[in-house]
Parts: C-alpha cells; sequence; structure tokens
C-alpha cells in the first residue's frame, strides 16, 4: 500500500470513528442506509450534495431479509445488503431544505450511469427515489401515517420504509426511503405519452399534472381562478410529460379539459351526459377530499396536489403528496394556526381552484362524500379513530430507538410521546367536527344498479399463429335481468384498464356484449364484430375489474389471480375464465372455470336460462331438461378439463351417469340447437 492510500485510508477510518460511532451508532431495528460521494485526495474531503446537479455516489442499504437486526459491519455482507450500487443524488425540497437536516432525491444507476430500475426494501422496481426528512414534523409519522390511509382507501400512494442513514460517515438520523409519483404499473398505473401523440384518442392521455409552486424551476402551464381573499390564482404544473417534453397540442389539451370541468362547475352542469359527472372520477375526487381534509391539510389544494388521466378516462384526482403541515401541525413553522379542527381547507386560506368548493356544495357530490367519510367511519373501518391510533402507535414503537439518536444528533425530536399524543388529541376533535358538518346523504342511500355482471374474462391468451396474445384478449358482460338498460356513464373505474360504454346505448334483457383489447383482431379471428374495445391490457397476474356508474356505485367487481384457487389453464394456456352461471356470485374464484369454448356473437339476441338439471348434488344418474332441443352436453372439471361429452343428442331432456366420476364440483356445458350455450354447476357426491 503507498503512503497517499495509507494516509487516505487512515482518514476514512477516523472520519468514520468520530462521526458515526460518536452517535452511538452501530446497529438499527431499521435498513441503514450509507451513502458516500467521490473522495477528493486533493482536499481530503467528501464531494458535498449539491441541490442540483445530481452527482455520483455510492450507496448501500444494509436490511436482514429475515427482519432481525441491522449491523454496520454487515456493510460488505452481499446477503444482507438490499442495495449495493452506483446512485445520482441531490438535495430535494424547497423550503425544507433550508433546515439543517436535509432532503435527498436520488436515482439508482448502473455502473455506466443509466437508470437502474431496482425493487428496494420491497417496493416495486424504480429508479427515482426521495428519502424524506420529514421537515417540520416532530412525530415523524404524519406523511406515512396519511399514505397508509389513502392506501387502505384503494388508492395508490407513496410507500414510505423507514431507515437511518448515514451520508460521507457522517450519521443523519431518521429518514424514510420512499416512492416518487411515477407513470408505473405499480404506481399511477396510466399510458405514457409520446411525443407523436398528438391526435385523438392518443391525445387523451395520460398526463399529471399538479397545482405547485415554481420553486422546482418547471415553468407554470396555467393558471386558475380562485375564490380565496389571499390568493388571486392557482398554478398549474405538467408533471408528467415533463414541461421540456409536453407538446402544444398535448399542453392545449389537458388544460382545456381543466377549463372545461370548471366550466361545468360554473354551469352546474350535473348531468352524466356532458355534465362534471361525465368528466372526472368522482371517487378519486371524494377520497382526495377526505384525506386532506381529515388531516387538514394546509397545502391542500393549492400545493402539491396532483391529478392523473389515463387515455381515453375521466380525469382523477391524486396522489396524495407532503402532508407534513396537517394534523395540526402549522404553528411550528409559521407561527400561525391554519391546520385547525373546525374548518374546511377548501373554504378556508388559500382554497385552491374553485371547482373544490363548487364541488362540496353541490348536493349530489356532497352526498357520495357523506356516504363515503360514513362507510370509513364505521367500527373497524379505516378512519375509526381506534384504526388509525393503532397505526400510529404501530409506527411510533417501530421508530422509537431511532428517534433518541435523532435527538442526539439534531435535538428536534424533544418528547416524542407528547407530540403524539397532542395528534391523537387533535384528531379526535377533528373527526368529531367532521362527524357533525358531514350528516346527509338520504338522496344516495340507496343507489339501485343495473345488474350487468363480468361473465368471461381472457386476460391472458395463447399466442395464435400470427395474433399476438394481447390483442386477444376480451371480456364478456351480460345484462343479467329483464329489464333495460341505459349504459350512459357506465365504466371501469381503476387505472390500467380504460373502457366507459356508449352513451344512450339501451341494453336489451339478458343481452351480451364483448369488449376487446382489438376489435379488428378479434372480428378476424372470431369471426363477428365486438360491442366495443377498451384501451391498455388485463393483467397477466391480477386485477381489479370495477364497474361502477357515474357517480362511482360499484354495479359489478371481479378481482381475478392467476394461480389457485382461480382456475389456472387460463393462465396463458389457451382456455379463458367463464362463469358458471350469470346468477352465481362472481367475486368468488369457484364459481369460475376455464374454458376452450369459442366466444359466441350472442350481441342483441336475448339470453334465457332454460334447463333444469336434477338430481343435484348427484351421485348416480343426473337428469337434465330443457324447453329448447339440446343438441350436445359437455362435463368439466374445475380445471377445464373435459371428462364427459355426448354428441347429437336432439332431445329435450337427458340422462347420463356420473357415478365413476371423482366427488367434486363440474361444470355442466348445454349446447342447444340454436347454438347458445348454457353453463350450469353440478356437485358429484
Amino acid at each position: 500500500m503507498t503512503l497517499l492510500k495509507f494516509q487516505i485510508t487512515l482518514f476514512f477510518l477516523l472520519i468514520f470513528n468520530l462521526s458515526v460511532f460518536s452517535q452511538n451508532f452501530t446497529n438499527s431495528n431499521l435498513p441503514i442506509v450509507v451513502i458516500t460521494t467521490e473522495f477528493d485526495t486533493v482536499s481530503g474531503n467528501y464531494q458535498n450534495i449539491p441541490d442540483e446537479p445530481k452527482i455520483w455516489a455510492d450507496m448501500k442499504i444494509i436490511f436482514r431479509p429475515d427482519g432481525s437486526r441491522n449491523y454496520l459491519t454487515d456493510i460488505d455482507s452481499v446477503e444482507f445488503l438490499s442495495y449495493d450500487g452506483k446512485i445520482g443524488i441531490e438535495l430535494r425540497g424547497s423550503t425544507s431544505q433550508t433546515l439543517i437536516k436535509k432532503p435527498y432525491a436520488l436515482f439508482t444507476l448502473n455502473s455506466d450511469g443509466t437508470k437502474n430500475n431496482v425493487e428496494i426494501l420491497g417496493m416495486a422496481k424504480e429508479n427515482n427515489w426521495i428519502l424524506h426528512s420529514f421537515a417540520y414534523d416532530s412525530t415523524y409519522l404524519r406523511d406515512p401515517l396519511i399514505n397508509f390511509i389513502s392506501s387502505e382507501m384503494g388508492n395508490w400512494a407513496s410507500d414510505y420504509k423507514y431507515c437511518e442513514l448515514v451520508v460521507n460517515n457522517n450519521y443523519k438520523g431518521l429518514y424514510a426511503f420512499a416512492e416518487k409519483i411515477k407513470i408505473d404499473k405499480k404506481r399511477v398505473n396510466i399510458k405514457k405519452l409520446s411525443e407523436f401523440d398528438n391526435e385523438l384518442p392518443d391525445l387523451s392521455g395520460g398526463y399529471i399534472i399538479k397545482a405547485d409552486k415554481t420553486t422546482g424551476g418547471d415553468p407554470i402551464a396555467w393558471t386558475m381562478e380562485t375564490y380565496s381573499d389571499s390568493i388571486e390564482e392557482i398554478n398549474y404544473i405538467h408533471h408528467r410529460p415533463k414541461p421540456v417534453n409536453i407538446t402544444d397540442e398535448q399542453h392545449e389539451y389537458i388544460k382545456n379539459y381543466f377549463t372545461a370541468f370548471q366550466e361545468a362547475m360554473d354551469n352546474n352542469n350535473t348531468s352524466i351526459l356532458g355534465g362534471y359527472p361525465s368528466m372526472i372520477d368522482i371517487p378519486s375526487f371524494i377520497d382526495f377530499i377526505i384525506c386532506n381534509e381529515l388531516s387538514s391539510n394546509v397545502d391542500a389544494y393549492v400545493l402539491s396536489t396532483f391529478f392523473f388521466k389515463d387515455r381515453n378516462s375521466k380525469l382523477c384526482a391524486g396522489p396524495i403528496w407532503d402532508f407534513n403541515l396537517s394534523f395540526g401541525n402549522d404553528f411550528k413553522r409559521w407561527n400561525n394556526d391554519r391546520s385547525k379542527v373546525d374548518v374546511w381547507q377548501f373554504d378556508f386560506g388559500a382554497t385552491g381552484s374553485e371547482f373544490w368548493l363548487d364541488l362540496f356544495n353541490d348536493e349530489e357530490f356532497n352526498c357520495y362524500l357523506t356516504k363515503r367519510w360514513k362507510e370509513l367511519r364505521f367500527d373497524g373501518e379505516i378512519l375509526s379513530y381506534d384504526n388509525i391510533e393503532t397505526k400510529i402507535d404501530s409506527i411510533s414503537e417501530l421508530i422509537a430507538e431511532s428517534l433518541i439518536r435523532e435527538e442526539q444528533r439534531w435535538g428536534s425530536v424533544g418528547i416524542h410521546q407528547t407530540h403524539v399524543d397532542s395528534l391523537k388529541t387533535w384528531l379526535v376533535e377533528r373527526l368529531d367536527w367532521m362527524v357533525q358538518n358531514l350528516t346527509d346523504c338520504e338522496i344516495c342511500a340507496e343507489i339501485e344498479v343495473p345488474k350487468l355482471v363480468i361473465n368471461k374474462i381472457h386476460y391472458h391468451p395463447k399466442e395464435e399463429f400470427a395474433f399476438d396474445k394481447d390483442d386477444l384478449e376480451f371480456i364478456e358482460i351480460i345484462n343479467n335481468s329483464e329489464d333495460d338498460i341505459d349504459l350512459t356513464g357506465i365504466y371501469f373505474k381503476e387505472t390500467g384498464f380504460v373502457y366507459r360504454f356508449p352513451d344512450n346505448y339501451i341494453a336489451s334483457p339478458f343481452e351480451s356484449f364483448y369488449i376487446v383489447s382489438n376489435a379488428e383482431i378479434f372480428e378476424e379471428f372470431y369471426g363477428f364484430t365486438p360491442f366495443g374495445q377498451f384501451t391498455r391490457h388485463l393483467s397477466n397476474k391480477s386485477f381489479d375489474l370495477c364497474l361502477v356508474d357515474a357517480f362511482g356505485n360499484i354495479i359489478n367487481q371481479v378481482i381475478y389471480e392467476d394461480s389457485y384457487p382461480w382456475p389456472e389453464l387460463a393462465d396463458g394456456d389457451g382456455p379463458y375464465l367463464s362463469l358458471i352461471n350469470p346468477d352465481l356470485d362472481n367475486s368468488l374464484a369457484e364459481n369460475w372455470v376455464a374454458t376452450n369454448a369459442l366466444p359466441t356473437d350472442i350481441n342483441n339476441q336475448i339470453f334465457t336460462p332454460n334447463i333444469f338439471v336434477y338430481p343435484n348434488p348427484c351421485s348416480n344418474i343426473c337428469i337434465v331438461e330443457s324447453e329448447e332441443l339440446i343438441k350436445n352436453i359437455s362435463l368439466q372439471n374445475i380445471s377445464g378439463l373435459q371428462v364427459l361429452n355426448f354428441m347429437d343428442i336432439k332431445s329435450y331432456n337427458y340422462s347420463f351417469q356420473v357415478s365413476d366420476l371423482s366427488k367434486g364440483v363440474y361444470i355442466l356445458i348445454t349446447e342447444f340447437e340454436n347454438d347458445i350455450i348454457q353453463t350450469t354447476k353440478l356437485i358429484v357426491f
């Protein structure tokens, strides 16, 4: 070893001992993040992390996968490193960046400097991350708490993983490793726009937009009026596509969409045909308001307020972001008290764009907001006080020992339990006030939804000849009633899969219709024209197919899986999922089978349940009777394999023996002379 290398090594060890171990930090119950910037041998210092641009650094994350304690001495133990590689890092934030404890933003990189999508601490793969410093929050839990609540409500929110941070051998204290708001299948699951997507329908999405300040350097895209006396207008900024990438056509489209939405509110246009319910995803706006009002977030609606819009979809509110000045925590920063227990933030202070207050004052929207609030407040539900308190206590227990070191390092914690108790007291008062002010949901209490049933799902087709498997995806939906149904306003509300039924279409009793991923390919392959074409694709793993009306009332919901107890043959082997009978509960895997039966064009035809199977359960002779002439009968097990097959029956009744079959559930498939197919569950014992 040369003298210079020896001096550098000695210096490194000296600094490490003085900086890290003087904080009594050698191990933690939390992951340990160690970041080292480049060392300047001339100055004898590590490179400081600037505001911008990002600089190169090395990062290691010590995390024992079994959940046991993590030790700095494991810094070179491969089996205990959640990450070991290059990063690009810079300071982040605006006012929070002025504090002595700095927040950071980083990219995970390959050795050649390209971005490296990696899974960190159990979070979905990405390359863009933040190290959250908990600016102004003496509880160190406000952002993780509200993000947990939003996630439990069914919305994507950034995941937070607590950790302790060491930068250049200097102990930095308690942080949270967190996801950024990005377009990704596991985050904001919308279609990415390219520079060539300048005509409809491609022009319609996807976008992420935010109302925010401009301290990040991004230009104002447009402004909107507010009812506030303290601020003249709200700034809107392009988040994705980035301001430098968005085209003029894309800018005009999304700006005009917001303008048209506000005009609908100005004109009190509540029609599901052209009014605000046709433009926004009402459930997302309701959940966004509930999260911001529950916490009385002083930045709500004005700063860090995100929206997103997928291709061919409605505008959604969210994801939520930046809640350090919430749950009564405003005094410490501004010597003020804006995070009150007895105000609506959209009608107090800065207020945000006019449409927020307009929505709250709309009788029908307010009814659904109140209804959702009441549902979430039931004992044991997400927003019951006991549930929130349990989460607060579990977080407090998790970070308890790291807070001791945090106080030693920065002197910013004080008596943590006092801060937590204050938050809890504030929360009780806030919940009580909201209960007293969200009371009436009578006009939307009992909504009768149409009997539309998701009847078939081909989520993972097999590649067929020259046909791409994604192009062969389809869903069949049936009007399982004797009534005509107006499909206006009905849509699938989850992101990643987009379809809205055409306005003014009346579905006949028992009418069945296919919506498909590629209408042209579907017609070429199956020989008939589908009802409609959806945007994006079905997941090959699992997806929440949630069919709702214009106000978000759930009509039918299926969360399918590609593994047991769902029929596994539907996962890329050729068969698709088929509901045994549309009268059965299609949320249960046991009521679905995998079948190879070709989709049948029964659009605009009447589907009438018309067979009788007895005895059922059956142990010996099974009899099938029908008012229609029976052509063929077959029997499948729950895996979709055919076990019996009877052809050319040409009778109104037929009997067959099942005594040789194993006990269990089977699917009886009856085909009639008019080519209609009926499926029925048959139990053999």
